[in-house]
């Protein structure tokens, strides 16, 4: 079959509790569609690392007509690793490349730098150091560019849908990521 790619998001798959943003929600007291309005575009550019977690609550502070003194993407920030997640990319590192690509931020992307959590693989893409974010088909462009590899050899788990249906219609195998048994029953029978 020759040389095979897997490309793991992080949060949401190889690690739980990532998603800060009910909890950021709550803290200010407002509703989702609220917070997602007032973040509008500059959430994007936050994940495509073009602005910092302190321009972006600058900015999101004057749309919300309150100054937010805390990074709140830190503050709630309290992921653990999915110790069977992690033990089926040690597996599959035994045969093919393993690497992650996840859409983050820098106080996330830092967070588990700083703690070992991306030593797992092969080699991390994240969107705020490559300037582009999931579901834009250059984030998957630019990890098959960079590892050399072809979209029909590489396999990608997500766990959301947009993701998984753009990297889909790039020729990339691709799963929605629910849990890990599900995971490994499917490249077992995939591989």
């Amino acid at each position: 079959m020759g040389e095979r790619l897997y490309i793991f998001d992080m949060g949401g798959v190889v690690i739980h509790n990532a998603d800060v943003f009910p909890q950021v929600i709550c803290y200010l007291g407002i509703a989702r569609e609220e917070f997602f309005a007032l973040a509008g575009k500059n959430l994007k550019k936050l994940y495509d690392g073009k602005i910092s977690t302190h321009e972006f609550w600058a900015r999101f502070s004057r749309r919300y007509g309150r100054k937010i003194e805390e990074e709140l993407f830190s503050k709630f920030f309290n992921p653990s690793l999915d110790r069977d997640t992690v033990n089926l990319i040690m597996q599959l590192k035994d045969s093919s490349r393993v690497v992650c690509g996840t859409n983050t931020f820098d106080p996330h992307y830092d967070y588990l730098l700083s703690r070992g959590y991306y030593d797992i693989f092969n080699a991390v893409f994240s969107s705020n150091k490559i300037g582009v974010s999931k579901p834009d088909p250059h984030f998957y462009a630019y990890i098959l560019r960079n590892e050399e590899i072809r979209p029909e050899n590489t396999f990608f788990v997500d766990d959301t849908e947009a993701n998984v249906i753009s990297a889909t219609n790039m020729g990339i195998t691709s799963i929605l990521y629910t849990d890990s048994d599900s995971l490994s029953l499917y490249i077992k029978s995939h591989t």
